[in-house]
């Protein structure tokens, strides 16, 4: 039996309908745009001043084990989550995420959006049972958006990574389905 094809996954807010859907070529710019935003690389792994080819590059690396859905809000990119999945067969129930939301846009569900979008594949469509993040300890803002969605903090990394001239530590959140 055959199902119609579902609408992408729209969310009403006071700002104008979002948008969730999987990142394309066209994005390269959009997100380079967002990941330049002082707080977004402040908060990930990424460095500043990305370039587009950077995006460009990652984009079309993506494969059967990367998705990168984003968050569009009347026609512009308000967020960005990334999610990887494991290869190993020993770890093919396991993906890892990283999100970014706009300077703009924070605070007005765009990173529920996309995290719940994200859960949403993990649970029903691509059989993860463990969803995987670092955060650093002082974003307190993300470390209670996951806790809202079942994450616990597993540990704690010390120095986890260089950040602004000195050391921050992280820490390791999961999500485990349980049966």
């Amino acid at each position: 039996m055959s199902h119609p094809p579902r609408e992408p996954n729209p969310t009403s807010t006071s700002t104008g309908r979002l948008l969730i859907r999987h990142s394309g070529p066209g994005d390269a710019a959009a997100l380079r745009d967002l990941y330049a935003q002082p707080h977004a690389y402040d908060g990930t792994l990424q460095l500043p001043y990305p370039s587009e080819e950077q995006w460009q590059q990652r984009l079309a690396l993506c494969n059967e084990q990367q998705r990168s859905l984003v968050a569009e809000r009347d026609g512009c990119v308000v967020g960005q989550l990334m999610l990887t999945t494991f290869e190993r067969h020993r770890r093919k129930h396991v993906a890892t995420l990283g999100l970014a939301v706009s300077a703009a846009s924070q605070r007005q569900g765009v990173a529920s959006a996309l995290l719940s979008a994200a859960i949403d594949l993990c649970d029903n469509w691509l059989a993860i049972r463990r969803l995987e993040l670092t955060v650093y300890t002082d974003n307190d803002a993300a470390i209670a958006l996951y806790r809202k969605y079942g994450f616990i903090i597993e540990g704690e990394h010390t120095d986890f990574a260089f950040r602004n001239g000195g050391y921050v530590n992280a820490y390791t959140m999961a999500r485990v389905k349980r049966a």
